[in-house]
Protein backbone atom coordinates (compact mmCIF):
# COMPACT_ATOMS: atom_id res chain seq x y z
CA UNK A 1 0.00 0.00 0.00
CA UNK A 2 2.98 2.35 0.28
CA UNK A 3 2.94 2.97 -3.49
CA UNK A 4 -0.75 3.92 -3.38
CA UNK A 5 -0.17 6.23 -0.39
CA UNK A 6 2.72 8.05 -2.08
CA UNK A 7 0.87 8.46 -5.38
CA UNK A 8 -2.29 9.67 -3.67
CA UNK A 9 -0.23 12.36 -1.91
CA UNK A 10 1.30 13.47 -5.22
CA UNK A 11 -1.98 13.64 -7.15
CA UNK A 12 -3.99 14.96 -4.20
CA UNK A 13 -6.61 12.23 -4.26
CA UNK A 14 -7.92 9.76 -1.73
CA UNK A 15 -6.13 6.39 -2.10
CA UNK A 16 -9.48 4.63 -2.47
CA UNK A 17 -10.26 6.73 -5.56
CA UNK A 18 -7.13 5.54 -7.40
CA UNK A 19 -7.18 2.63 -9.82
CA UNK A 20 -6.23 -0.60 -8.01
CA UNK A 21 -2.46 -1.06 -8.16
CA UNK A 22 -2.93 -4.74 -9.06
CA UNK A 23 -4.47 -3.64 -12.38
CA UNK A 24 -1.17 -1.93 -13.27
CA UNK A 25 1.51 -4.19 -11.82
CA UNK A 26 1.46 -7.52 -10.00
CA UNK A 27 2.19 -6.65 -6.34
CA UNK A 28 3.51 -10.16 -5.64
CA UNK A 29 5.94 -9.90 -8.55
CA UNK A 30 7.00 -6.47 -7.33
CA UNK A 31 7.71 -7.88 -3.85
CA UNK A 32 9.59 -10.81 -5.40
CA UNK A 33 11.96 -8.44 -7.22
CA UNK A 34 13.40 -7.35 -3.90
CA UNK A 35 12.91 -10.54 -1.85
CA UNK A 36 15.92 -12.50 -0.59
CA UNK A 37 17.29 -15.15 -2.92
CA UNK A 38 16.21 -18.77 -2.48
CA UNK A 39 19.33 -19.41 -0.37
CA UNK A 40 18.32 -16.57 1.98
CA UNK A 41 21.02 -14.20 0.74
CA UNK A 42 19.90 -10.59 0.37
CA UNK A 43 19.85 -9.24 -3.16
CA UNK A 44 22.04 -6.25 -3.95
CA UNK A 45 20.24 -2.96 -4.56
CA UNK A 46 17.88 -2.59 -7.43
CA UNK A 47 15.38 -0.23 -8.96
CA UNK A 48 12.11 -0.53 -10.84
CA UNK A 49 9.94 2.20 -12.39
CA UNK A 50 6.42 2.15 -13.77
CA UNK A 51 3.53 4.51 -14.55
CA UNK A 52 0.61 4.59 -12.12
CA UNK A 53 -2.20 7.15 -11.85
CA UNK A 54 -0.48 9.85 -13.88
CA UNK A 55 2.83 9.39 -12.01
CA UNK A 56 6.17 7.78 -12.69
CA UNK A 57 6.79 5.62 -9.63
CA UNK A 58 10.31 4.43 -8.79
CA UNK A 59 11.12 1.92 -6.08
CA UNK A 60 14.74 1.61 -5.01
CA UNK A 61 16.11 -1.24 -2.91
CA UNK A 62 12.57 -2.08 -1.71
CA UNK A 63 12.91 0.83 0.72
CA UNK A 64 12.44 4.10 -1.13
CA UNK A 65 9.44 5.03 -3.21
CA UNK A 66 9.42 8.18 -5.30
CA UNK A 67 6.52 9.40 -7.45
CA UNK A 68 6.65 12.28 -9.92
CA UNK A 69 3.55 13.63 -11.60
CA UNK A 70 3.95 13.22 -15.35
CA UNK A 71 2.53 16.62 -16.28
CA UNK A 72 4.51 18.77 -13.80
CA UNK A 73 8.05 19.00 -12.50
CA UNK A 74 7.69 21.29 -9.51
CA UNK A 75 8.78 20.00 -6.12
CA UNK A 76 5.27 20.34 -4.70
CA UNK A 77 4.17 17.57 -7.09
CA UNK A 78 6.69 15.14 -5.67
CA UNK A 79 6.55 12.88 -2.65
CA UNK A 80 8.97 10.40 -1.18
CA UNK A 81 8.72 7.86 1.58
CA UNK A 82 10.76 5.10 3.10
CA UNK A 83 9.04 1.76 3.48
CA UNK A 84 11.66 -0.28 5.30
CA UNK A 85 10.77 -3.93 5.54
Amino acid sequence: MAVVDVVSAVVGRDPISLRPLAEIIDPDALDALFAPRENGEQRPGGEVSFIYSECRVTIQNSEYITAHKLDATSSRNRAECSDEQ
